[in-house]
């Protein structure tokens, strides 16, 4: 266990330029602020423009006025495909460099509704628009000079996920947790199969890896209990918070370490080394079984493919690089 990390031990980000997703609320809003305060350029990616304005003006006013970090804030809705097209086409026209890519947005828990493009609601947030959006990046990171890293950020909730193969999009028969759980494992699949996919064309300065926040005190806990419209198991994830979940600035650290510190292994799992992995310093942990079959994982990448209209061709990018 990293006993005593915090955000300040990370290394200085002056020059460098970082994609959030989620970046106006929760998780997201920790972590810009953490990059922020170590001088980054952080990329915003946000679904209402204004809530990511309101919450870059916070973070100026309280710390890029010192650190010179830049905030820019564009919209991407994970749940649109056109959407993050167009999000990554701009991330792409005005920056040559990309260091880190932070897959951190997410929907937990909520009623059954589907995307943009007829996706189930989480996993198509969840995995499938970051898939996409990776595959939008993934040139920018790999010619990018040094280390960058994809950061994909997973639950605890993975262990209770199975890929339905039969039934993805939960059509038959939904479940709200089970269909998160899906949606978090498909995370763990993606990031360790493009990890391999990477050492595969000896990209060696290109990482994936993957985190999860433990119980953190967030937004994300409410959308749910909000759009099932029940005040009941609003005001008991409330109190389950209050009692059992860190603050946010701690469930962000696991992210933070995954995309900065200088020992993360490509392909590794990061989350909190505490009381039932809830909680604490971030530690280099172990994903189930399930998160680590290839059979399992070269299928959901080819489906993602096919679902998306996106491919990666990592071979070429490192021939290019």
């Amino acid at each position: 266990m990293t006993d005593s990390w915090t955000a300040e031990q990370m290394p200085d980000w002056s020059g460098k330029t970082v994609v959030i997703t989620g970046a106006n609320s929760g998780l997201g809003y920790e972590a810009t602020k953490a990059f922020a305060q170590k001088g980054a350029t952080v990329v915003m990616a946000c679904r209402s423009l204004d809530r990511g304005e309101r919450a870059a003006r916070e973070i100026r006013e309280e710390i890029t006025e010192r650190t010179g970090a830049t905030l820019n804030v564009r919209q991407c809705d994970l749940a649109s495909l056109d959407s993050v097209a167009s999000f990554a086409d701009g991330v792409r026209e005005d920056y040559d460099e990309l260091h880190a890519l932070c897959n951190n947005a997410g929907v937990m828990a909520i009623p059954r509704r589907e995307t943009e493009d007829g996706f189930e609601m989480q996993l198509g947030v969840n995995h499938l628009g970051h898939f996409a959006l990776t595959a939008h990046l993934l040139d920018v990171l790999v010619e990018t000079d040094g280390e960058t890293r994809v950061v994909s950020h997973s639950s605890g909730a993975h262990t209770a996920g199975d890929i339905d193969f039969d039934d993805l999009h939960r059509e038959k028969s939904y479940g709200k947790w089970e269909a998160y759980g899906q949606s978090k494992l498909g995370n763990l699949l993606f990031a360790y199969e493009l990890q391999r996919r990477l050492d595969d064309a000896d990209v060696t300065d290109t990482k994936s890896v993957a985190c999860h926040p433990g119980y953190a005190d967030t937004n994300l806990q409410y959308r749910g209990p909000e759009e099932s419209g029940s005040k009941v198991k609003y005001a008991m994830m409330k109190a389950t918070n209050a009692v059992f979940a860190q603050p946010a600035e701690q469930g962000t650290l696991p992210l933070l370490y995954a995309a900065t510190a200088p020992d993360v292994v490509g392909g590794g799992y990061y989350g909190p080394g505490g009381l039932m992995n809830m909680r604490g310093p971030p530690e280099r942990q172990e994903s189930n079984a399930a998160s680590q079959d290839e059979a399992t994982a070269q299928r959901l990448w080819t489906v993602s493919e096919d679902l998306t209209g996106v491919t990666f061709d990592v071979e070429a990018l490192a021939a290019a690089a």
